[in-house]
């Protein structure tokens, strides 16, 4: 087996921003008590900083409280939109793919009869097990996975996962970092765990020119405090019309029952809209399979 990519840095990032919005933006609709204490202290700086309205003054410090304020805006909408997608059809079986510090095993009461299955590369999942050590209620299973050389199918099922029964699929935040290859390799492999009644929401970003050009930007700022870029290691590899990703799920069995903008659903929301383009090109698709 090959070495282990080190634990995602997104994943850090996608939870200070889940940390910074609780309770403040949209919180009859948003909530999340894990985040903060899947961080570490140094992470939960800049949070206090977004949460409490205290701008630094310091352009290190700037940047670091703009990126979790950025982060904040766009995961509320996404985070609300899949919660809603998963409650709408509870299944018996919930997997996890590329779960980085996800709390919905902890936080969200609908799951307490439901198996719940976490999938992420070892590193990632070794990080997790440790910073989730104080959070009360069952875990998760942890499913390790090396992509490059494991098969999905295999992890879940020695972890307890039954193809028989309905499963619902949580893909969020993963697809960018993929190749179109990858993407539809995953799928196949889903699908061939997926019984009838089974539900894939998956969230993905659309193809668009102003979306590579504000990653470059944020790269730049990030190098201009005297550190690398969290997506200098952790880069976009494919973006999906909602056309394609539906076609790609049909072939597999899955039919697209809701397809949503992460614009639209902000919007529905009420929530803060800075960075609108960004919202726009997000989306939020749930297929089922019968």
């Amino acid at each position: 087996m090959s070495r282990s990519l080190p634990a995602s840095r997104t994943a850090v990032m996608v939870c200070q921003g889940r940390a910074a919005a609780d309770g403040l933006i949209a919180p009859r609709r948003f909530a999340d008590p894990t985040a903060m204490s899947l961080l570490r202290p140094d992470e939960r700086e800049a949070v206090e900083w977004v949460r409490d309205g205290l701008i630094p003054r310091a352009w290190q410090q700037r940047i670091d409280y703009e990126t979790v304020r950025a982060n904040a805006e766009v995961i509320v909408p996404r985070t609300v939109a899949i919660d809603d997608a998963v409650r709408a059809r509870v299944n018996p079986q919930l997997v996890i793919l590329g779960a980085g510090l996800d709390g919905r095993a902890w936080r969200m009461p609908e799951l307490a009869g439901v198996t719940v299955f976490e999938v992420d590369q070892p590193a990632s999942q070794e990080d997790k097990r440790e910073r989730a050590a104080g959070l009360s209620g069952s875990p998760p299973r942890f499913v390790p996975v090396d992509f490059g050389h494991d098969r999905l199918a295999e992890a879940l099922a020695a972890a307890g996962h039954r193809a028989d029964r309905a499963t619902t699929w949580i893909w969020e935040g993963v697809v960018p970092y993929l190749t179109t290859a990858e993407v539809a390799a995953t799928v196949t492999e889903l699908a061939a765990c997926s019984a009838p009644d089974s539900r894939l929401v998956v969230n993905f970003q659309t193809p668009a020119t102003a979306t590579k050009l504000g990653r470059v930007l944020a790269r730049l700022l990030m190098a201009s405090t005297g550190r690398s870029s969290v997506w200098a290691k952790e880069p976009w590899r494919s973006t999906w019309t909602p056309a394609a990703m539906a076609a790609l799920l049909a072939r597999h069995g899955y039919t697209v029952t809701r397809d949503e903008s992460l614009l639209d659903t902000a919007r529905a929301l009420a929530t803060p809209i800075r960075h609108s383009r960004s919202l726009a090109h997000g989306r939020v698709t749930t297929a089922d399979r019968s």
